[in-house]
């Protein structure tokens, strides 16, 4: 089977995390016209998947329209935001508690942050009435295992950076370098016992620093529409939104 499908619109990759958890084939892609759809059902029927996950930018209504008529199924949609970097000064205010790198030694600890920090959380596994709904928490979880194993050092591409208190790692927040211009706050777990201290806040400060140091000219991030605790904090911080997309599941039964 093909694990990845290019040309000069679309990109369609096996999603072999989302297949160990739930046990079968998956695939994931973002639409941008409906003549990509024609493609991409091609390939899933050739590759036997049963499940793709499509994102569509927002600004194009006709398509998601379309799909919805395909059999496609709106999960959520995930707003991005932006800091522009070269034309804002990062906020600078004293830590609460101590920050530091991870290493791949902090994956049990950090597993245990996830583990407790998503509880509840609903994102577009759990909006499927197809999927388990433990199995959807679980991909969280090992989503935050998963960066930290092969979390690089503070110079590199993706680093994870820890929370931590009285030897007690409270939260983390995992980064990726997207280009040499851009870096994004991937995924961030505060320990429900910390939370309410601004720590947070001071994961995204550490962030836009992280991202300005290595020259960056701008730090995203991402979250569900309905996530709104976490756009405050950024509004606050000067973020801005920037794009917005649509994600769909679609069955091939």
């Amino acid at each position: 089977m093909e694990m990845k499908y290019r040309n000069s619109t679309f990109a369609i990759d096996r999603s072999p995390e989302d297949e160990a958890r739930f046990g079968f084939s998956v695939a994931r892609c973002r639409l941008t016209s409906l003549d990509d759809a024609a493609q991409v059902h091609e390939y899933c029927r050739t590759n036997a998947i049963q499940l793709l996950i499509a994102r569509c930018s927002t600004s194009r209504l006709e398509v998601a329209q379309q799909l919805e008529t395909h059999g496609y199924q709106l999960m959520d949609t995930l707003l991005y935001y932006a800091f522009d970097l070269v034309k804002k000064a990062v906020p600078n205010e004293a830590d609460k508690v101590t920050f530091r790198f991870a290493t791949p030694g902090d994956a049990g600890f950090i597993e245990d942050v996830a583990r407790a920090s998503f509880v509840g959380y609903f994102g577009h596994y759990h909006a499927d009435q197809r999927l388990n709904r433990e199995q959807a928490d679980e991909g969280y979880v090992s989503w935050a295992v998963n960066s930290v194993a092969g979390c690089t050092p503070p110079d590199g591409a993706n680093p994870v950076l820890v929370a931590e208190t009285d030897r007690v790692i409270a939260g983390f927040a995992t980064m990726r370098e997207n280009s040499a211009d851009e870096g994004e706050g991937v995924l961030f777990g505060v320990s429900p016992a910390w939370q309410g201290y601004g720590i947070y806040r001071s994961f995204m400060l550490h962030f836009m620093g992280w991202c300005q140091r290595r020259g960056m000219a701008r730090a995203v991030v991402s979250t569900q529409i309905t996530n709104l605790a976490v756009q405050k904090v950024w509004v606050r911080l000067g973020f801005e939104p920037s794009e917005s997309y649509y994600t769909f599941h679609k069955w091939f039964d």
